[in-house]
């Protein structure tokens, strides 16, 4: 089994803060150089992709939250980041852990590991790192990045010959398509071990939908990825047959009234905040993307029956959106209307009242001092 310590050869906090000035500017040159003179000076490939980039990444998303960045100065952080990552994998002196590059016959450690996202996730990020830190590692990697569909993803696996699957989600709407995936994969007897917040803080929708393993970062992966995951002898039942309570029909009915739910929350958002009137035509489409937020959250949090995935996002919903000057009443008014319009859904209105009560535990901006 490969080992893997991290070497101080430079003070990573120090490398942290030069890439995020450069990444901030929107320097591609200088972003480069941070990274590079870290790796050139001995850090291991390792350490600079998940004690400098990883981190500085989650800063990028912080920023955002606080309403520092925009959606294109985070998209275009993100691509300098992407590309900087592309060149510090073929750039030397980057040292590598080194590790065995053939299957062990005994089911142990795998050869080829494909790196994917599951249908509908844009985040590549995370699973880019994933598959630097297990080439680094020795392994094989096929990393097919973001937005891959099932069926492609199927295809591909029949193609190549790979050992295992790594599949990565961030958000938890895609949980479904991170299901039919995981069961897809699982039937033609490849193991699939699973990472992303998408999955929750202690993996516990990893073990919900089945999947072999799950890491909450690219190290864990990769330990676990050592050890050698088994394969599954025999298929799995397929994903409506294994989570019972989706025979009620709510996730389905949710799903495929969105449209609809949206519109109608919209339109009794206008009658129930007066502030709407003056809206522009701008805060009025954010408005209706928020709300189809809340909406496909619901969802999910029905796909997994737990109010608690739903109450997460609403109160991180409710930092976003006061970072924005948006008060909180309005997210409370669209989960009222909602509810009515869920009246004949029990498991729907018991999580819409647990994000209720949530928001209501929020606490309030403090008012600007005097001179503020």
């Amino acid at each position: 089994m490969t080992t893997h310590t991290t070497t101080p050869s430079v003070d990573l906090a120090a490398t942290r803060e030069r890439l995020w000035a450069a990444l901030a500017a929107r320097d591609e040159e200088a972003a480069a150089a941070a990274v590079f003179d870290a790796c050139d000076a001995g850090t291991p490939l390792e350490d600079v992709l998940l004690d400098v980039i990883g981190p500085v990444q989650a800063q990028v998303g912080r920023e955002w939250a606080a309403g520092r960045l925009s959606v294109a100065q985070e998209h275009a952080v993100t691509a300098i980041q992407d590309r900087v990552i592309g060149a510090l994998a073929h750039r030397k002196p980057c040292h590598r852990a080194a590790g065995p590059t053939r299957r062990r016959e005994d089911g142990g450690r795998p050869e080829r590991v494909t790196v994917a996202c599951v249908d509908g996730e844009w985040h590549a990020l995370p699973a880019r790192l994933l598959a630097e830190v297990l080439r680094g590692r020795g392994f094989v990697v096929d990393y097919l990045g973001a937005q891959v569909p099932t069926p492609h993803l199927i295809a591909h696996l029949h193609q190549t010959g790979t050992d295992v699957v790594a599949l990565s989600s961030s958000l938890p709407v895609r949980l479904p398509a991170a299901h039919a995936a995981i069961t897809a994969v699982q039937a033609i007897g490849l193991p699939v071990l699973v990472g992303g917040a998408a999955f929750g803080p202690d993996g516990r929708y990893a073990r919900l939908l089945g999947a072999d393993g799950w890491a909450p970062d690219a190290r864990t992966a990769a330990r676990l990825l050592d050890g050698g995951l088994p394969r599954r002898e025999d298929p799995l039942p397929a994903p409506e047959h294994d989570l019972p309570h989706l025979l009620d029909q709510e996730y389905t009915l949710v799903s495929r009234t969105r449209v609809q739910l949206t519109r109608d929350v919209l339109t009794g958002l206008e009658d129930r905040v007066p502030a709407m009137a003056g809206y522009t035509d701008q805060q009025r489409e954010r408005t209706a993307e928020d709300i189809a937020h809340i909406v496909d959250f619901l969802a999910a949090s029905l796909y997994a029956d737990d109010a608690e995935l739903f109450t997460r996002f609403l109160t991180w919903t409710a930092g976003i959106l006061r970072a924005r000057g948006v008060p909180t009443g309005a997210l409370i008014a669209a989960l009222d209307l909602l509810a009515e319009a869920q009246r004949d859904f029990p498991r729907s209105r018991a999580h819409l009242a647990a994000g209720r009560r949530a928001l209501t535990r929020v606490p309030r901006p403090s008012p600007p001092g005097p001179h503020a």
